[in-house]
């Protein structure tokens, strides 16, 4: 996987993601827009209530960002494989292998852990469909 196929993905996940309510019920206290940055491309993803609502390329100084996930293409092509292997299967086992960053506001992140990694693991799924 390149970074330029990453936003298609992306894409395919937001439609995806629109139809699972348990995401919704999941997120429903999560608006915020989270950076997901693959090897220098970034992306921009906003969640309003559990949807999420926009999907933005960047690089952009203006677009605030609650917390990011920064990865290499390799890494997230692996992390979306359909059966990851040990270590590319969660999103804190891609920071331990050192091929993942989170920055920015880490409770946040936790706080609705169960929402945004069941939402990225849907890139598992647009993978194996």
């Amino acid at each position: 996987m390149t970074p330029q196929q990453v936003f298609p993905r992306l894409q395919e996940m937001q439609a995806s993601h629109n139809d699972r309510p348990h995401l919704a019920r999941l997120g429903a206290l999560f608006s915020e827009t989270v950076l997901l940055e693959v090897d220098t491309v970034e992306h921009y993803l906003t969640f309003e209530k559990g949807k999420l609502v926009l999907l933005a390329e960047g690089p952009s100084r203006k677009t605030p960002w609650r917390f990011a996930l920064r990865t290499d293409a390799d890494a997230l092509d692996r992390f979306w494989s359909a059966l990851p292997e040990p270590g590319f299967h969660d999103i804190f086992g891609l920071v331990k292998l050192n091929r993942g960053r989170i920055d920015g506001d880490i409770l946040c992140l936790v706080k609705n852990l169960r929402f945004f990694k069941e939402f990225m693991a849907l890139g598992r799924q647009e993978a194996a469909g």
